[in-house]
Parts: C-alpha cells; sequence; structure tokens
C-alpha cells in the first residue's frame, strides 16, 4: 500500500524552524520513524538529498502503514538533542533516521540510546557507533569508518612514491575522528605527518592554515571534512599553488562540493561509496545493481546528474529497516518497547544485505557491518567523478 505527502507543518524550537513532514495519515499510520536531518546550515548539502531520497519511499514497510516525521537540526548538535527529545517523548517513534553529521548524530545517538530507540545514523564518524557499549547498543550506521578510507588513502599515497601528508580538518568529531585514524595508519605504513592544521566549519578563511602546510612541504594534503566547508582548504591550496595530489573523505562528495569549489577543486582524489560512479563499476562488483537501479530512481525524479551518495545512504537505511521490520512484526506491535527492541536486534543481524553503498554484515560487535566493497577511489575531472583502478 502507498503513501503520499499529506501534510506539511513548521514547529519552532529555540533558535530555529524545524520542518515536520507527515507521510500519510497520522491515525492509520503504524510503523513511526523519526527523522533527525541538516537541512540548513553548513550539512545543508547533505540532508537535503537526503530528505529527497526519503520522499521516493512509495512503500509501507513490510506490508505495514508508515508515518515518516522529520525535523531539521539546522546542522546544531543541541537542536538535533532537541528534537530527539521531541521524536522520542512526543511522537513516540519507533525507529529515528540521522542526523546527517558526526557531531548532531552522537547527539542522536545519546538520548535515543537511553530511551531504547534504536537509531540508523546517516553520518561517517566511528564515534557514533564505537566503542559498543551504553547508548550505542541502539545505534547504527551505514557510512564505512575512518579506517577504511585512510587506509586507501595512504595506500594510494605510498603508490605513487609520497612519504610525507599534511592533514587539515573541521575542529569536530568528525575531523578528529578523521586524524586519529590518520595518525595511526600513517605511522604504521611509514608515512610521516609534517604539518596538521584544524579550522572551524564556518570559517570563510583558512589562509594561515594552509601557509604553514605549505611551509611544510608535504608529498600531498589529506582534508577531513564535511559539506561544502570542506571545499575551503582545497580552494586555498589550488590558489596557493600546490601541486601535489589533495584528498577528501566522502563528507564532501555532492554537487554543491564541485560548485563550490569548480576548477580549483580539479585533479583532487577521495575516497566515496560506489554509488556515485555506479555505471563506472565493473559489472563483477556486487554493489553496481542495486546502485545503478537507486540512480536511475533518483535522477528519473530529480534530474540527470542529482545522484547522491548522502540520499543513497538514506534510501540504504530505509532498505535495511523494511527487511528489520518485517522479522520485528512477528514478535511484537509498533509503538511498544518490545517492537523497538525487536527491530533493533534484527538490524543486527543484517546479513549480506547489498545496498548501493556497500554490503553489510552486522553483528553485535559491528553496528557498522561494511568492508572494502564500501569505498572506491575517484578522480575530480571536468567537473564530474572518475573512478580509478
Amino acid at each position: 500500500m502507498s503513501f503520499s505527502l499529506t501534510a506539511v507543518r513548521r514547529l519552532l524550537l529555540p533558535g530555529v524552524a524545524a520542518a515536520t513532514l507527515a507521510f500519510g495519515p497520522a491515525a492509520r499510520a503504524e510503523i513511526h520513524i523519526g527523522v533527525v536531518l541538516s537541512l540548513t546550515g553548513p550539512g545543508a548539502s547533505l540532508g537535503i538529498p537526503e530528505e529527497n531520497a526519503l520522499k521516493l519511499w512509495t512503500g509501507d514497510l513490510a506490508g505495514e502503514k508508515v508515518r515518516f516525521t522529520v525535523l531539521n537540526d539546522n546542522t546544531d548538535s543541541t537542536t538535533a538533542a532537541k528534537n530527539t527529545q521531541k521524536l522520542i517523548t512526543e511522537e513516540k517513534v519507533d525507529l529515528i533516521l540521522g542526523a546527517s553529521l558526526t557531531p548532531p548524530s552522537l547527539a542522536v545517538v545519546e538520548s535515543a540510546g537511553q530511551a531504547g530507540v534504536p537509531v540508523i545514523s546517516l553520518a561517517g564518524g566511528g564515534a557514533i557507533v564505537l566503542p559498543q557499549d551504553g547508548p550505542r547498543k541502539w545505534a547504527f550506521k551505514l557510512s564505512p569508518t575512518e579506517l577504511i578510507s585512510t587506509n586507501m588513502v595512504i595506500d594510494h599515497v605510498l603508490k605513487n612514491k609520497g612519504k610525507t601528508i599534511a592533514t587539515i580538518g573541521v575542529a569536530n568529531s568528525y575531523g578528529d575522528g578523521f586524524l586519529k585514524v590518520t595518525e595511526q595508519v600513517a605511522a604504521a605504513k611509514g608515512v610521516k605527518i609534517v604539518a596538521s592544521e584544524k579550522y572551524a566549519p564556518t570559517d570563510q578563511s583558512v589562509t594561515a592554515q594552509v601557509v604553514k602546510i605549505l611551509a611544510a612541504n608535504p608529498d600531498a594534503v589529506f582534508i577531513h571534512s564535511a559539506g561544502t566547508p570542506g571545499a575551503l582548504p582545497q580552494i586555498e591550496l589550488a590558489k596557493r599553488g600546490y601541486k601535489g595530489p589533495v584528498y577528501q573523505t566522502q563528507g564532501v562528495a555532492n554537487n554543491d562540493f564541485l560548485r563550490v569549489g569548480g576548477k580549483d577543486l580539479e585533479g583532487g582524489y577521495m575516497t566515496v561509496a560506489p554509488v556515485l560512479v555506479a555505471e563506472q563499476l565493473a559489472d563483477s562488483n556486487p554493489v553496481k545493481k542495486p546502485a545503478v537501479d537507486f540512480v536511475q530512481r533518483f535522477e528519473g525524479k530529480y534530474g540527470a546528474g542529482s545522484r547522491s551518495l548522502f540520499a543513497a545512504t538514506m534510501w540504504d537505511a530505509l532498505l535495511i529497516v523494511q527487511q528489520a521490520a518485517a522479522q520485528s512484526l512477528k514478535k511484537a506491535k509498533p509503538g511498544t518497547p518490545e517492537f523497538r527492541t525487536a527491530l533493533r536486534d534484527a538490524i543486527e543481524g543484517t546479513k549480506e544485505f547489498v545496498g548501493s553503498q556497500g554490503v553489510f554484515n552486522m553483528s553485535p560487535a559491528d553496528h557498522n557491518g561494511v568492508d572494502q566493497r564500501s569505498q572506491v577511489m575517484v578522480r575530480i575531472e571536468g567537473g564530474t567523478w572518475k573512478l580509478q583502478n
């Protein structure tokens, strides 16, 4: 049974408007899912395509009616926490999807985990699910943790005869998480970090930091950022004539990043989910079929070139929830603590689920569940993404 957008209303939280979209009449909805996204602020280039993917969902969940309530966190952790409390105490949701970025996701997980509500984060930081204790027992994430992409970057640096790197990242849990793992991987593989700089996501200039990086003369630069703020260091490096390879994480892999950075991004590398280059994947890649399917759905609705790995994360989350709901409905009714526990357990038991971004194998010790198949190396050429072999 399908559902459609039937109501749009705005809820005012302190300091920010939180948009709420309800799909399907509330009185008829059986499964209620709360969604916390960055629809405004620095993370909007992630949150908006995630919401667009949600709007593609035209079916029920495992044969039951479903209702989604979407709240905007304005890329702010405090607002994310308030939204989560509202979803739990007032909306009585069965599960929460979100947030878009790591810092707000940590706030969501803290509140939801204490209340026994499962969360699938759409963000990338490993701290969302690690260590697997306390509230994080209720948390899952689909984007790969820092280790997989960082290993790919350092291996690529070594392949190109590089021996030193510099890092510059946002001064929050996302940037700090990548820096910590980069330090560990670089040391283990004999690559020296000659400079390490930070900046705030709202900063308008990183000139001072980039000058220090250039003075250290690194063979490569690894930027740890998310959303359009990630373009700032790469633009500054290009303007100051840096010729070495520049690497980014998939936290910036969207069209807004390409638009903001323009020609200054040309030649840059990043590790991304395979869905971003779906058609370029080998036919033998298990992810190709679901990735191409999602791209066709998304671009069929929003236009050629609109694909987004952040939108794909939302889509994979919905598919995983649907699979988990089918099992959970056999054990309990939606709206009960037993159903929420059953959902948590079913998601944790996900095995060999092939999504548009990777193959997922969850376990009590691993609430991420992806392996190296969740990342590929791409290069920005002609303002688009080119798969690197």
